[in-house]
């Protein structure tokens, strides 16, 4: 492998990329964003093939001592190597033309507020084979970050991202459109309903603390609520969204 190239001053608006699962799908899927690649040195045999790209399109990529990438990546949990990579867009969504060309499953995020949650909700709907993740337009809602991509493990760059403005005007569109939408709710929810054959579901999760909104849950068709037998009330968000994801992509 030919010499590492010296890393030059980082552009403006690059986000760092953190762990080796993340670097190696984002390679995979979009190399054209990465602009730096920096890594721990006993990380080279792992980044091998990441760096004869960064080579190939004569982009700086060298090793780097643990404190810088722990500067780059906002954490020291960075996994040994830290890509800086040019923003991916997320599109803004059109309920009218996803409920014309619905996939089976859809997911909406309204207000998940902790990227670790992101990420790991984002890692359960890519091993369940959805292709895109809707996040709404709530205030508190987390946006892909260095500790997002790190807890996907790739499945952030797995999905297609699409951004929605006036949710429950979305819902409401969907539905119209023959999407069945369902909200989860840690109270006052149903079983999850049985498929019904070739009708594609809006499944909306929320916010940490309060869940989704109350103008999202009334826009939804149902709510459905995952029933406990032990002492804690509720699961954590990415739990519950991995069991969901679950019934719901299995029975489709």
């Amino acid at each position: 492998m030919r010499r590492h190239r010296a890393a030059r001053a980082a552009p403006d608006r690059l986000e760092p990329i953190a762990g080796a699962a993340a670097i190696a799908a984002l390679f995979r899927l979009a190399p054209e964003r990465v602009e730096r690649l920096l890594f721990l040195p006993e990380r080279i045999e792992a980044l091998e093939a990441a760096c004869r790209a960064m080579a190939r399109a004569h982009k700086p990529f060298r090793h780097a001592p643990a404190e810088e990438l722990s500067r780059l990546a906002g954490t020291p949990m960075h996994g040994g190597a830290v890509a800086l990579a040019r923003p991916r867009p997320i599109a803004a969504f059109d309920p009218v033309l996803a409920a014309r060309d619905a996939p089976p499953l859809l997911l909406i995020l309204d207000g998940v507020a902790n990227p670790h949650n992101l990420g790991a909700i984002a890692r359960s709907a890519a091993f369940f084979g959805l292709d895109r993740l809707v996040l709404s337009d709530h205030p508190a809602q987390a946006q892909p970050s260095a500790a997002a991509y790190r807890v996907a493990e790739g499945g952030l760059e797995a999905l297609a991202l699409a951004r929605v403005k006036r949710l429950p005007f979305a819902l409401k569109r969907l539905a119209e459109g023959g999407v069945l939408t369902l909200a989860a709710s840690a109270h006052g929810g149903g079983p999850i309903p049985a498929p019904r054959s070739g009708r594609p579901v809006a499944l909306v999760l929320g916010n940490e603390e309060r869940g989704p909104s109350e103008a999202a849950l009334a826009a939804c068709a149902a709510r459905v609520t995952l029933r406990g037998k032990g002492a804690v009330e509720s699961l954590n968000v990415a739990a519950a969204a991995a069991i969901l994801l679950h019934a719901l992509a299995v029975s489709r």
